[in-house]
């Protein structure tokens, strides 16, 4: 018996948010064990805020958008990175800014901004191309490995140290982070393909390409670990953890996201995302790193602007039809 339109929405929906609280919890899971086994094998927290924190808040866009790829959804892949890029700096950023003004100094920010734009240029010339291949997602990722491992030597990112992460969610012993590790990465695996199948669903019933779903609520979704982590540091006054989470978490949603995604099966490029959703996501990049460049300071009324912004370019997915052409 086929269940109606409305029965099967709610089915859907309810599956995108069990789905996201699973990847919310997986992801932080995760994290933790990471950072813990990372400090007993005598990385610097330096590194690991700077490395293993970015890479861990992109684990839910990770899993999503490989599971997608494979599934056959190639848009809810790239449009889930697309949508994240955007999400981390005109939400995130904006909304963490109207509790704490976010500065930096550009000197500061220089090779963690122009990696990220590096990366932008790649992402659109794969987009331009129509497929990330294997070999494109080896060489993104090469790249990638190679900026984490200069970045360890020189030792030059600035970042703050937060106090309450030393805790790693009460984990003291090896064997319990590898047990929270794997429990992590169940919910991470379960997380996503329950929020895939669910956003594919509820996508078809009202008629929006699944490539949008990816780009807005699957994005909006996954982009959350980056929220909760920039709000917890602004209330802390921790500015370098602030800009790091965001401009890291950027760099690899590309760089180890896409890469690993096209790795695993070549990522095809759904026309729908190389118009306005692609030169958003670059506008904004580029946008946001000449600010930083220039101003240095994103005030709260910034914030409050940028906030406005995202709403409004999600709402335009949805209200502008020849936008999800």
């Amino acid at each position: 018996m086929e269940l109606p339109n409305y029965d099967l929405f709610v089915l859907a929906a309810g599956a995108i948010l069990f789905g996201l609280f699973l990847l919310i919890k997986g992801g932080d899971w995760t994290i933790d064990a990471a950072v813990f086994v990372a400090e007993k094998t005598g990385l610097s927290p330096l590194f690991i805020g700077a490395t293993i924190i970015s890479f861990g808040t992109s684990v839910p866009e990770l899993f999503t958008s490989i599971n997608a790829n494979v599934a056959g959804y190639p848009g809810i892949s790239l449009g889930n990175v697309l949508g994240s890029n955007i999400a981390n700096i005109l939400l995130v950023l904006g909304a963490t800014a109207t509790i704490l003004t976010v500065e930096g100094k550009a000197k500061d920010l220089m090779k963690d901004l122009v990696m990220m734009l590096i990366a932008t240029a790649i992402l659109v010339f794969g987009m331009m191309s129509g497929q990330f291949s294997t070999v494109l997602g080896l060489i993104m990722f090469a790249i990638l490995a190679g900026f984490v491992a200069y970045q360890y030597f020189t030792n030059t990112l600035e970042l703050e140290e937060d106090d309450d992460d030393d805790e790693e969610g009460g984990i003291e012993t090896m064997q319990t982070a590898v047990f929270v590790l794997l429990g992590g990465l169940i919910a991470l695996a379960v997380g996503s393909e329950m929020l895939v199948k669910g956003a594919v669903v509820s996508g078809t019933i009202i008629g929006v390409p699944e490539a949008i779903i990816g780009l807005t609520v699957v994005a909006f979704g996954t982009s959350l670990p980056e929220l909760s982590t920039c709000v917890a540091a602004a209330r802390k006054q921790s500015l370098g953890l602030i800009l790091g989470n965001i401009i890291g978490s950027n760099t690899f949603n590309i760089l180890s996201i896409v890469a690993l995604t096209a790795i695993i099966k070549p990522l095809d490029v759904v026309s729908v995302l190389t118009g306005v959703q692609m030169w958003a996501t670059v506008i904004v990049s580029v946008g946001f790193a000449a600010w930083m460049f220039t101003v240095g300071k994103i005030t709260k009324t910034m914030g409050y602007i940028m906030v406005a912004a995202y709403i409004a370019f999600i709402a335009a997915q949805y209200l502008v039809p020849q936008l999800s052409a």
